[in-house]
């Protein structure tokens, strides 16, 4: 089937460890494609490309600086669960070069937002 952005969640209220573990089997098996919005404190996932979330969130009114790419290991313990791999972090215009979150203050703030959003 076709990934449609309905297959998408916008995550704004905390999601059990189980409900993403069931996302994670649903697509890739053992992890779960996200895009977080620093800025609004919220993110979408599901999605089979992180440029599928990324747009998204765009369309709901999110900025592209404030958007990073990464995935989720739920049988991972948190903050190891969280991986800064993405194509859309390639930003050189916001000095990041590279598929990962080079700005060590944005990857904590990811994390506090994950932190957040997913609970035991």
């Amino acid at each position: 089937m076709p990934d449609t952005i309905e297959n998408i969640r916008l995550i704004s209220a905390p999601l059990t460890l189980g409900e993403l573990q069931e996302i994670a089997t649903l697509r890739f098996g053992d992890l779960v494609k996200g895009v977080v919005d620093i800025e609004k404190k919220i993110m979408a996932i599901g999605g089979e490309l992180h440029a599928d979330e990324e747009a998204l969130l765009l369309a709901q009114g999110s900025l592209q600086q404030n958007l990073w790419g990464i995935n989720l290991y739920p049988a991972k313990p948190f903050p190891e669960m969280v991986e800064f791999d993405s194509m859309i972090n390639i930003r050189p215009s916001q000095n990041n070069r590279s598929r990962s979150v080079e700005d060590k203050n944005i990857q904590k703030v990811i994390l506090e937002i994950v932190g957040s959003l997913i609970k035991n």
